[in-house]
């Protein structure tokens, strides 16, 4: 049996990881799929993209105040380290998440 992963064990990983904070009845969350796909092609397994439906997981929503979808940040090491509301280009996000790799 597999054990489940904690959002606190999820960002708490050297490597970037990328949260979309999202909804399914939210349109510009749907519209970042494609977005988030090429992403992680872009970025290969140096960072982990995960998304978090806020209506499944309140607690989480609650604890980092999102308050509209979506909402991306970037953890490294369990910090935050950058974070927007609304739709993002995949260059922007491949460009933060380059950017937290290249911190020492």
């Amino acid at each position: 049996m597999k054990k489940k992963t904690s959002f606190k064990d999820l960002i708490n990983r050297s490597k970037p990881t990328l949260v979309e904070f999202s909804a399914e009845w939210c349109g510009p969350c749907k519209a970042m799929v494609p977005i988030l796909q090429d992403v992680a092609r872009q970025v290969g397994d140096s960072a982990h993209i995960i998304k978090i439906d806020v209506d499944h997981n309140p607690a989480v929503a609650r604890k980092f105040k999102i308050m509209s979808v979506p909402t991306l940040m970037l953890f490294k090491n369990g910090k935050k380290k950058w974070m927007q509301v609304g739709m993002q280009s995949a260059k922007t996000l491949v460009r933060v998440i380059n950017e937290a790799n290249g911190e020492n």
